[in-house]
């Protein structure tokens, strides 16, 4: 189970993504929302992002599925973070933006679609999914983690039994030092009218 690893390198994933420059990603989805619109962060990991999002004015709620890194998270934006994993959490009321960043990746792909649907079902009318994947096509094990790796091709053909569409998709490298060589499929989700 990935959250079992989460668990047991919480402190090692907090130190190794806490400080990752994601300032290109942060430019290209937040100037589509409205400001002070709610944003939640789902599968939160260090609490990097809602804590960036906080300082910027935004909303945030924010949840994990590892209690070690809700804990870290909790301290580090300093935000009542949720310990739950996608298709347990429930919006208190509808919200402008689901940040997944690098976390939808461990949903197994038989799965994807109806966790899309119930993200999508926290939004407005006009609400924004962003995810990230490992680029690349199927299930893979690496080291002792499991990821759904999708292409762009991948993503429609996945979200077409979903609420939501492709508004932007494009391929970044990993931001992390060392790791420039991974291509990550990133994609901003719209409701579709």
């Amino acid at each position: 189970m990935p959250s079992d690893y989460y668990q047991e390198n919480a402190t090692q994933f907090f130190q190794d993504t806490q400080a990752v420059d994601m300032r290109p990603l942060y430019e290209r989805v937040l100037p589509m929302l409205r400001p002070g619109g709610h944003i939640v962060d789902a599968g939160c990991g260090s609490g990097r992002d809602a804590r960036y999002f906080a300082e910027q004015g935004f909303m945030v709620s924010a949840f994990d599925a590892s209690a070690e890194l809700v804990a870290l998270a909790r301290e580090y934006t300093g935000l009542n973070v949720r310990h739950c994993r996608f298709m347990d959490f429930h919006a208190d009321s509808p919200v402008d933006a689901v940040w997944a960043c690098a976390s939808l990746l461990h949903v197994p792909l038989a799965d994807l679609s109806d966790t899309f649907i119930h993200l999508a079902a926290q939004l407005t009318e006009n609400g924004l999914i962003y995810c990230s994947f490992k680029y690349g096509e199927g299930e893979v094990l690496r080291g002792d983690r499991r990821f759904t790796d999708l292409t762009e091709t991948g993503l429609a053909d996945l979200l077409q039994q979903t609420p939501v569409s492709i508004r932007e998709c494009w391929i970044t490298q990993d931001r992390r030092p060392g790791r420039d060589q991974e291509k990550w499929l990133n994609a901003i989700l719209e409701q579709m009218k």
